[in-house]
């Protein structure tokens, strides 16, 4: 196909892409249920039609619609699932890591068209080139052309373990760091526990983050106050106890009243530490989170020059956190590898000079 409908699409009819972006939010939870029921039972010819259907209905909305870069993503992938349903092929997790890579890129390339954004970071091109010999390879090269396809688009070679899930890989980090205890801190761990006590999904969230944070400042030598982080990891989403349970604890997309609502929390956190002593970084790391080097976060909308170097690292392990549970709904969290590229297929909303350090953190932990 022509390399420019991928680099840059042209979308002519923009109710039309609305529309295959609402087909698209329907099929992909089923897509991602199928694959994860396929691990647990990869005979199940049912679950293996059901999947097929769902990818060839994604082909044909996109044909229908005239979304060319849809179809160049999801016409090579009903190839594997069909020669995979007439037994020429084995499933394997690497397989499935392969696809649902693919289905978020889609997902995320089909929003950036919709809000007129770039989509540069996305790799787009190695996507497809890469799932054009996936469809076309022997059964014996497959596994090797899923991992050269991860890392095309990834940037990390998938090991063995590279499948495995956040709560798995991380959540088993439960020893504090080493640091001199403080009546403070310890009161800043309790609020941090009882916010994770409002909902499942917190469960372990804190230590995750902390972990993160800790680790990513260490990759620069602790040119930022380590208590002082570890206290910003505590308090920087207290705030969202003093807004209504209904909005924060929201799994379904947000309206826009609603996040105006959503916005007011870092303030509130902030104000907490910003009034007790010795806290004033914590406190700026804390308000300045949600904060864009592009000047378009909040609360303030301040740009990346503005924005300390705490604060940054809080919005990429934040940022993180939530591309893992995002699809929680659809019954598993992301794995690593592909929360990971999510992260960096988004990386203009990061300051450029934490990221290559967080990444350094993930890779230890993919490829260890």
């Amino acid at each position: 196909m022509d390399i420019r409908s991928i680099i840059s699409p042209v979308i002519t009819d923009k109710q039309a892409l609305e529309e295959f972006i609402e087909s698209l939010s329907d099929l992909a939870p089923k897509i991602e249920r199928d694959i994860a029921q396929l691990k647990l039972t990869p005979e199940d010819r049912s679950v293996i039609s059901s999947l097929f259907r769902s990818m060839h209905n994604i082909k044909g909305d996109a044909m229908l619609c005239r979304i060319e870069l849809a179809v160049a993503i999801a016409h090579p992938i009903e190839t594997v699932l069909a020669r995979f349903r007439n037994n020429e092929l084995a499933f394997s997790d690497i397989m499935a890591e392969a696809i649902l890579l693919a289905l978020d890129r889609l997902e995320l390339a089909a929003e950036a068209i919709y809000d007129e954004k770039s989509l540069d970071n996305l790799r787009l091109v190695a996507l497809v080139r890469g799932l054009e010999t996936l469809a076309q390879t022997s059964p014996e090269n497959m596994s090797d052309c899923c991992g050269e396809l991860i890392e095309a688009v990834t940037g990390f070679r998938p090991a063995t373990e590279a499948a495995q899930h956040f709560s798995g890989k991380m959540a088993a980090v439960t020893k504090k760091p080493i640091f001199q205890e403080t009546d403070d801190i310890r009161f800043f761990r309790s609020l941090a526990e009882q916010l994770e006590s409002r909902s499942l999904l917190f469960k372990g969230r804190t230590l995750r983050l902390l972990r993160l944070a800790l680790e990513t400042n260490q990759q620069k030598n602790n040119v930022i106050d380590p208590l002082q982080l570890e206290a910003a990891v505590y308090m920087h989403d207290i705030g969202m106890m003093f807004l209504p349970e209904s909005v924060w604890l929201k799994t379904e997309r947000m309206t826009e009243e609603e996040k105006k609502v959503l916005q007011i929390h870092p303030i509130y956190a902030a104000g907490i530490l910003s009034r007790m002593d010795k806290w004033s970084e914590a406190a700026q790391m804390v308000a300045q989170h949600h904060e864009t080097p592009d000047g378009l976060g909040y609360p303030d909308r301040i740009k990346v020059d503005q924005i300390c170097d705490g604060a940054k690292i809080l919005a990429i392990v934040d940022a993180f956190e939530s591309v893992m549970l995002k699809h929680i709904n659809r019954g598993k969290n992301r794995s690593v590898l592909r929360a990971i590229a999510e992260i960096n297929a988004c990386d203009n909303q990061f300051a450029p000079e934490w990221i290559a350090p967080f990444n350094q953190v993930i890779r230890r932990t993919v490829e260890a």
